[in-house]
């Protein structure tokens, strides 16, 4: 290495802020070691993370990123409680939990818009619309949000709300095929795949078209005080992992078989994951039709938070329901993107 091109890299590093390894004729920048931790055991809504770390982008960048598999305790407490530097979550949960006092700020949209559905079998000729789920049985996860929601459509479309849940969890899917239960939520680009792979035929109501405000659906998320704390680290870890879904929606096929050869073990069915990428790439969620990829509308976040705030979801650190509506222009920044 010449004087001329050992200076180019010290500069480099320096106007990084990276610290500097120094040796006998040598200066580089240390591997910055930077946690995220996943909200759901792992999927295609991941597969940015994976992409990015296995080709290089996240090294390239100074960057040692571990991937903390899905545990009990959800990511945006391990973010809120500094055991993670970054983390996956929902959109609901960020909301929920800053409102709570959580020290959360999410930096990445995953999704452009709302990859939920309510789903009914295909069968069902009584369902015609959202009204005719009154007096029905829905199975659910166990969370207000989803009450809200499901009263807020089916009221849209004339009809009462009114319903009867049973808390089910993951078993609802099971539960709706051997119809035990009328009809449940899913994610269209996991679940709806999943389904439609294994000759289940279903139809779905979307919220968006019966009064609920559209959302990001999965964010990446971080602390107040990580971000500020570590302003260079997190625009480096943010414009790397925003290269790696963009590797995926230009990249499909090298980008699954990543993202499978990463998790062999938990990811089995290589059909899902590329039909479920696919949904991701066509259905505009991954890249919107602008080509935004990572981005959160300023208005979309405005309006889910409106929203949770109006049903009465949204409570403080005492679990009381809030009565002074948030400034939700805090819950999120765009100012980590490239």
């Amino acid at each position: 290495m010449t004087d001329l091109t050992r200076r180019q890299a010290l500069l480099l590093t320096l106007a990084s802020g990276l610290p500097l390894i120094a040796g006998p004729g040598r200066s580089f920048a240390a591997m910055q070691k930077i946690t995220v931790a996943l909200d759901w055991t792992v999927n295609t809504n991941h597969i940015g993370l994976f992409v990015a770390r296995d080709k290089g982008f996240y090294s390239g960048a100074g960057l040692e990123v571990d991937i903390l598999p899905y545990s009990d305790t959800g990511a945006g407490t391990l973010v809120a409680n500094r055991v993670a530097d970054f983390g996956i979550n929902g959109t609901i949960s960020l909301f929920s939990q800053k409102t709570a006092g959580a020290d959360l700020k999410a930096v990445y949209a995953v999704v452009q818009s709302e990859t939920g559905r309510l789903v009914f079998n295909a069968a069902r000729s009584d369902i015609k619309s959202p009204k005719d789920l009154d007096g029905l049985t829905y199975g659910g996860f166990g969370s207000a949000w989803e009450n809200a929601l499901i009263s807020t459509i089916i009221r849209h479309d004339g009809g009462k709300g009114n319903f009867e849940t049973v808390t089910l969890g993951t078993s609802a899917y099971e539960a709706l095929a051997n119809g035990t239960v009328d009809f449940t939520l899913e994610v269209l680009t996991w679940e709806g795949v999943e389904a439609e792979l294994k000759g289940v035929h279903q139809r779905s109501f979307v919220y968006a078209d019966y009064g609920v405000p559209d959302e990001h659906t999965t964010l990446i998320s971080s602390s107040e005080a990580y971000l500020s704390a570590n302003p260079k680290l997190a625009e480096a870890f943010i414009e790397a992992t925003q290269r790696g879904y963009r590797f995926a929606v230009e990249h499909p096929d090298e980008a699954a078989a990543l993202l499978i050869a990463a998790n062999k073990d938990a990811l089995t069915n290589p059909a899902l994951i590329e039909a479920s990428l696919k949904v991701l790439i066509d259905g505009h969620y991954l890249r919107a039709e602008n080509g935004a990829t990572g981005t959160m509308d300023p208005a979309k976040m405005d309006a889910i938070g409106d929203y949770l705030f109006a049903a009465g979801i949204l409570r403080d650190a005492d679990g009381k329901v809030l009565t002074q509506r948030p400034d939700f222009t805090k819950y999120f920044s765009n100012s980590t993107l490239g």
